[in-house]
């Protein structure tokens, strides 16, 4: 039994993203984005499950990407999807044209986690740090963003050609070469100062949300945060990887 135990909490981050993507079609974001999150966490969980109960197999890891794909790749992309059909279009594509095939490119998205996962199945680099952003933190971005800052994206100020461009920055950041943090094993100073100055930001951030984001709700608030907690991610990877490394 315990052979199986690790593949059930696995199926439990498949089912949270199937739940997640019903939810971004009918435009219950913050729903879709909980359950990315309850993905993300059971993600986390049939790793440690694997490795506490000494199981592994290509079985684990083969569904393993088959639920990444669908919580962190299909629902986010069908989140876009909807905000597509909310969001203003710039006169130059105020046709019946753009309104009607913008909303699918949404899964652009979606396949570029694929092919995020399926790098990431047989690339030997990436034992110790992520080679371009793992698929979790980029649904995590995009569930928070979109769950909290839904007035703002569907304003006058931002319009659909900035989501796409928005969109595609964040395809390539999911297969590009760039160096990006893990967090596996304990941290020491100075060499990963980087990633102990992140973990510092983001507590910062999640810990005075209502400061900075002002009298908003607190879970608004909270997934503000969890956003900007996303974008540093990436910028300070990536002032990392230009940064000669520290020896122990």
């Amino acid at each position: 039994m315990k052979n199986h135990i690790p593949n059930i909490i696995t199926c439990c981050n498949l089912i949270c993203g199937c739940i997640a993507t019903y939810f971004a079609f009918y435009h219950g974001y913050q729903d879709a984005f909980f359950f990315i999150l309850l993905g993300a966490l059971f993600d986390f969980f049939d790793g440690k499950a694997a490795r506490a109960l000494g199981v592994s197999g290509k079985l684990g890891v083969e569904l393993d990407s088959l639920a990444d794909c669908v919580t962190f790749g299909v629902a986010p992309s069908a989140m876009i999807f909807t905000l597509f059909n909310h969001v203003a279009y710039p006169s130059f594509m105020g046709t019946d044209f753009f309104f009607r095939v913008m909303p699918f490119t949404a899964f652009l998205l979606a396949a570029f986690s694929a092919l995020r996962l399926a790098k990431f199945n047989i690339d030997e680099r990436q034992h110790t740090e992520f080679i371009g952003m793992p698929t979790p933190a980029n649904a995590i971005f995009w569930g928070a963003l979109i769950s909290s800052c839904e007035g703002w994206l569907t304003s006058p100020r931002f319009n659909a050609l900035f989501l796409f461009l928005f969109m595609m920055l964040f395809c390539w950041l999911l297969v590009c070469e760039v160096p990006m943090f893990a967090f596996k094993g304990r941290l020491s100073w100075p060499k990963d100062k980087m990633k102990i100055i992140f973990l510092v930001l983001c507590f910062l951030m999640l810990s005075l949300e209502r400061f900075i984001f002002g009298d908003i709700p607190t879970w608004m608030g909270l997934f503000r945060a969890l956003a900007v907690c996303m974008g540093l991610y990436v910028i300070l990877s990536m002032v990392a990887s230009f940064l000669p490394k520290d020896e122990d």
